[in-house]
């Protein structure tokens, strides 16, 4: 549950708070529930631009204010106007400024035709999601920051060997993508069908694309034991993959050894778990490099993909607005005394 201070703009202006009301979901970044009571409340339509301030941990809980985007100027459920004032920052992401979240609708308006109202699903310094109604099912809308890879490339590049693992691409631009609807649900405790539907499928991926980098490269380093570098999804854990057997979240795609992605799986999901998982990789491995050793390089992954968090999650403090870093403060610190304990 969290507490909601809505701090209602339109067109940048100040109109007034809301308000305070409460929500069920605890997530800071997790807006649906926020501007449908808005919505009803105020009888306009609202859309977050971006986080103010924040208590609680872990991105969720606590009091939260954001500054939120109007259509119009409310004709109730707002106090009175105390010109409050929202200066811009450099750092702040396109659909975190005022006209934002609506140039991303209208962008994907020009691919599909919308056949009821979007609704801004998730939005925070890392992306801005919306989901929108067509004749065919959901699209998804979804934009992404400069500092992060290219989503629409990085599926592209993954759709051209199995287009089944990847969510279907619509259309996409830097920093934006829309994307079908994939099946099934988020598959945060995976069992082991999802396992074996996913896992050796993006080890086969992984062993088609290996070569020349055709991606960024993090500079962390796995000796090899007889594995190539080549792309890595780099957040591979299970809450971004679909029981349909789709994978999503790209954003994180970078180049490197593939026992980084299988070590933030391992890593994330319950210690029972781990085992069976493990298997399901190494075997997988071993189908396209017989004469490798995945099991080891898999050990040695383990502390390294605790670097790479680490260089990420700085990544992000360097690059998002000051009242967005309360996600992350403290992870590069927590990531690198992980990689330290299990370096042990």
């Amino acid at each position: 549950m969290r507490e909601i201070r809505a701090l209602v703009t339109v067109g940048g202006r100040y109109a007034g708070a809301a308000e305070p009301f409460t929500v069920d979901s605890p997530w800071w970044s997790d807006v649906e529930p926020v501007t449908a009571h808005l919505d009803r409340v105020l009888g306009v339509t609202t859309s977050v631009l971006r986080l103010v301030t924040a208590t609680g941990e872990g991105a969720s809980g606590g009091v939260v204010t954001y500054q939120v985007e109007a259509d119009r100027v409310p004709g109730r459920g707002l106090s009175r106007a105390e010109g409050r004032s929202f200066p811009d920052h450099p750092l702040r992401l396109p659909w975190a400024r005022p006209g934002g979240p609506a140039a991303l609708v209208e962008w994907a308006r020009r691919h599909v035709d919308v056949t009821g109202p979007p609704v801004q699903v998730k939005t925070w310094n890392l992306s801005c999601l919306y989901r929108l109604p067509t004749a065919g099912g959901a699209v998804w809308a979804k934009a992404t920051p400069p500092f992060m890879a290219d989503e629409g490339a990085v599926i592209g590049l993954v759709a051209s060997v199995d287009p089944s693992l990847a969510p279907g691409l619509v259309a996409a631009e830097p920093g934006r993508v829309l994307l079908a609807e994939a099946s099934g649900v988020d598959c945060w405790q995976p069992d082991a069908d999802v396992v074996e539907r996913i896992v050796p499928r993006w080890v086969a991926v992984q062993a088609a694309l290996a070569g020349e980098p055709r991606l960024r490269v993090r500079g962390v380093r796995v000796p090899d034991f007889g594995l190539p570098d080549t792309v890595l999804h780099g957040d591979f854990h299970p809450g971004n993959w679909r029981s349909g057997g789709v994978v999503l979240d790209w954003g994180d795609a970078h180049w490197g050894h593939p026992a980084l992605d299988a070590a933030r799986l391992i890593g994330f999901v319950a210690p029972e778990s781990r085992p069976a998982i493990e298997r399901v990789w190494v075997d997988a491995w071993l189908r396209h490099r017989p004469s490798s050793d995945p099991a080891s390089a898999l050990r040695h992954a383990r502390p390294a993909s605790h670097l790479v968090g680490a260089l990420v999650y700085q990544e992000f403090l360097d690059n998002i607005e000051p009242s967005e870093r309360v996600y992350h403060l403290g992870d590069p610190e927590a990531e690198l005394a992980r990689a330290q304990s299990l370096a042990v």
